[in-house]
């Protein structure tokens, strides 16, 4: 008969036995910095959601958003508790805070639009590239390398400015453009796997290569995808906001960037707290997401837990 000490099962034997994800989450547990992040990323995340269902509800009853509303007799008030604006009011006396709020409504908007552009691109090419190798690689690199060759900002702008004014022209300008570094990486990574016993297997069963790329070698470098949305993210949302900031972004919603626009012209006369809310929510998204995405990357790469290089 087994003992009941022998049924009982070591920390280290459990810690093996779980999978990558619950080996990640429960690593991004242990972190008290990673955990702050992602509380961070939840509150951007939250008044997004509330700030585009204010946005529908008022599309839906025709009715002027208040963030929109102009009220000259409140223009230029200071942040102050309590009151109606907490965080002041502009030139035109709207609230500096609703308007925030849908500026992350627009930046959310932006990070996760063109992640679902820029995304399928990078995966399928890489994919693609090498699994196929040869000519298939050769030409994908040669694209790759050209769209990195060009400088990015421009390019955006150029496609913007074809597309013309708006958010279609950010959508596309950023999604059409940030695919070429997850492509590498998926590339590099799906070079390594073809060679590796499962693959070989899947290939002995007759299986298509598209279903070995799709079905069994994605999921083992998905870790990879889940990393560069959370880095590539916060860098949609700056470029957004330099977009908006040159005019070229959104149009008539107010945007960080178009905020600053705004701002920057009377933080000469003592007017500093729209652009100082504006940027320090700019610095919070971004920060968080960095640091998530950092953390993401040492909880979920294999190489960091086995030493393969």
């Amino acid at each position: 008969m087994n003992s009941p000490k022998s049924k009982v099962q070591s920390p280290k034997s459990e810690e093996a036995g779980r999978s990558l994800w619950a080996d990640a989450w429960a690593q991004l547990r242990r972190s008290r910095l990673a955990m702050a992040c992602l509380f961070v990323v939840l509150v951007y995340t939250a008044m997004a959601v509330y700030g585009e269902a204010v946005y529908r509800v008022c599309r839906i009853k025709d009715i002027t958003p208040s963030y929109q509303k102009q009220n000259l007799e409140e223009q230029y008030l200071a942040p102050s508790l309590p009151s109606r604006h907490p965080m002041g009011t502009d030139g035109l006396g709207r609230d500096v805070f609703q308007r925030l709020l849908q500026g992350t409504r627009i930046a959310f908007q932006v990070g996760i639009i063109t992640s679902l552009i820029a995304i399928p691109i990078g995966v399928i090419l890489g994919c693609i590239a090498g699994y196929f190798g040869g000519k298939t690689d050769d030409f994908i690199v040669w694209l790759y390398s050209t769209f990195a060759s060009i400088p990015g900002l421009l390019f955006i702008l150029a496609i913007a400015m074809v597309v013309g004014k708006g958010l279609l022209g950010v959508y596309l300008g950023i999604g059409l453009t940030t695919w070429v570094g997850l492509c590498r990486l998926i590339r590099g990574e799906v070079i390594k796997h073809k060679s590796r016993p499962y693959v070989m297997a899947a290939r002995a069963l007759g299986l298509g290569p598209f279903r070995i790329m799709f079905r069994h070698i994605l999921p083992n470098v998905f870790h990879i995808v889940i990393v560069s949305f959370t880095l590539r993210f916060p860098a949609a949302i700056s470029t957004e906001v330099f977009m908006s900031f040159l005019g070229i972004g959104v149009q008539g919603e107010p945007s960080w960037g178009v905020m600053i626009s705004n701002a920057r012209l009377r933080l000469w006369h003592g007017v500093w707290w729209e652009m100082t809310f504006v940027t320090l929510a700019i610095f919070g998204i971004v920060l968080a997401f960095n640091l998530l995405g950092d953390a993401l990357r040492d909880a979920l790469d294999p190489r960091l837990k086995t030493g393969e290089v």
